[in-house]
Parts: C-alpha cells; sequence; structure tokens
C-alpha cells in the first residue's frame, strides 16, 4: 500500500527556537544555525523544519558537504544532533503538547 505524502511542515517559530540553543549540539561551539536532515528531499527542497538541528557552521558545512565521513556517517550523525536538538528544546520547556 502506498503511502500519501504528507505536506511539508514548515515554522519560523520552530526554526527561530533552534537557533535560540547558543551552543551547537556536536562540538559546543558558539552560534548556532538550523540545519534540516539530508534526506527524504528532492534537489531545492529541505526536509521538514521540525527535523534540524542547532549547529555551528563548521558542523553544518561538514555534515552538508564534507569529505570526512560517508554520506551514511553524515546522516546518522545528523539524526542523532535533530534528536539532541529536540530534547533540548524540550527540556527548556519550549515544545507544548496539545491534546
Amino acid at each position: 500500500m502506498l503511502r500519501q505524502r504528507q505536506p511539508v511542515y514548515r515554522s519560523s517559530k520552530w526554526l527561530e527556537a533552534v537557533r535560540k540553543i547558543e551552543y551547537c549540539v556536536l562540538c559546543g561551539a558558539y552560534g548556532v544555525q538550523a540545519a534540516h536532515l539530508n534526506e527524504g528531499k528532492g534537489i531545492g527542497m529541505k526536509t521538514d523544519d521540525a527535523l534540524t538541528a542547532a549547529l555551528c557552521p563548521a558542523c553544518h558545512h561538514e555534515l552538508d558537504n564534507g569529505h570526512k565521513l560517508t554520506r551514511e556517517e553524515r546522516r546518522e550523525i545528523l539524526r542523532k544532533a535533530v534528536l539532541d536538538t529536540i530534547a533540548q528544546m524540550a527540556r527548556r520547556g519550549w515544545l507544548e503538547v496539545k491534546a
């Protein structure tokens, strides 16, 4: 059975919250960017804004364009960074569950 494609989640508030995490979730460097997960997208398209990580420019560049790791290794690191970012946002009380 084919799954119906869901609309992409876009939220400037979500991206703003990610950028409020002052330190890179990977290396601890000060100053972050919201880095989108690099899978499940097409050329010129980004994944859901909810799948972003708080990364410094150097880590963001390495995971997007680096050659030190394989593509699968870079994706695995970015997946972990996304989960760490979501956990930090929850710990800070920035996520609210509405039932």
